[in-house]
């Protein structure tokens, strides 16, 4: 019987690599604030600031220098629950 070979993870066309995105996962806990954060952070970088991680090369990836930053725990989420509480009052 042959083996499946399944497709590595793509994240906007890039393809992920699965080690970093595992420690990302393992320090927000949440997958769709990991997104988010993956997601603003390259936009970032992409703008020119500067990694708060040493890129390993010239041309390494800005999603894999966003995921070692978020896993190296350079970048953390900030959950304001307060003013989650404020715009659900105001919807009422």
């Amino acid at each position: 019987m042959g083996r499946i070979q399944c497709a590595p993870p793509i994240f906007g066309g890039r393809i992920l690599n699965i080690q970093l995105l595992e420690a990302a996962k393992a320090r927000v806990g949440s997958v769709p604030v990991l997104i988010n954060m993956v997601s603003k952070r390259i936009k970032q970088l992409i703008a020119g600031f500067r990694p708060y991680v040493k890129p390993s090369g010239p041309n390494e990836d800005k999603l894999d220098i966003a995921l070692r930053e978020i896993a190296e725990g350079k970048i953390v989420a900030e959950m304001d629950f307060a003013a989650s509480a404020d715009d659900k009052e105001k919807q009422s």
